[in-house]
């Protein structure tokens, strides 16, 4: 059973009040935000091949940025679409057509470069074991569900998880999910999680860093440099 990692680079970043870049090639000491995600799946022994959905416009800069830095793993580079949705929808079918199906795919988000090699490995094991996995983070803050009616619904925060990515399935499985959701003309899913578990499908939860965060506005970004810091000074001083 190969490991695919699905990495979804398709997003605008009208968030980040960028003019010039999307967010996701946003640059941190020369290299783009992508090129650190990209790396900690192209080192992870476990990882067989990368698919990275991207603009259109952008594909040759990216291209470009992946032999600059040496990311040997990609196996193809597709376009998004008009949705997230769609654009996973595309990134699954070129996992398909270049890996087969007897896959695993590990989804993620190209600005979300702060995951370590270990919640590569637990999605891995998850999905081998149940089938599916979504990672996690616990909830820090009451969490409180506002229902249709305007009711809000407090579930004990002992309860209480945040998805985040990677989020990992059967290739067959995802794609099976998305075929459904574009015959039944659905395009409004938030996410795969959501996704699989409108079908039917159980998700196992992996905890996952609490640094394990989605690069969307400018203090993200000025986080996301501080903790490349911390793991420098880490590396160096050993704490």
């Amino acid at each position: 059973m190969k490991n695919i990692a699905v990495i979804f680079a398709g997003g605008t970043g009208s968030r980040m009040n960028t003019v010039s870049k999307p967010k996701q090639f946003l640059e941190l000491r020369g290299k783009p935000v992508i090129v650190y995600t990209l790396e900690l799946f192209d080192n992870h022994p476990q990882i067989d091949g990368i698919v990275v959905v991207c603009l259109a416009d952008w594909i040759p800069f990216l291209e470009k940025q992946l032999k600059k830095f040496e990311i040997t793993k990609v196996g193809a580079v597709v376009p998004g679409g008009a949705t997230g949705q769609e654009s996973i929808y595309n990134g699954l079918c070129a996992a398909r057509r270049v890996y087969g199906d007897d896959c695993n795919v590990l989804i993620h988000d190209g600005v979300r470069p702060l995951i370590t090699e270990k919640t590569i490995t637990d999605n891995i094991e998850a999905v081998n074991e149940f089938g599916s996995s979504v990672t996690c983070v616990k909830a820090i803050e009451t969490f409180v569900v506002k229902h249709p009616d305007g009711a809000l619904e407090i579930p004990p925060r002992a309860d209480s998880l945040i998805a985040r990515a990677p989020q990992t399935f059967r290739l067959p499985d995802i794609l099976a999910a998305h075929e459904r959701a574009r015959m039944e003309g659905r395009n409004d899913f938030i996410d795969s999680c959501t996704m699989m578990t409108h079908y039917g499908h159980a998700i196992h939860p992996v905890i996952g860093p609490d640094e394990n965060i989605k690069i969307t506005t400018p203090t993200d970004f000025f986080i996301f440099r501080a903790m490349i810091e911390v793991h420098e000074n880490q590396q160096v001083f050993g704490f």
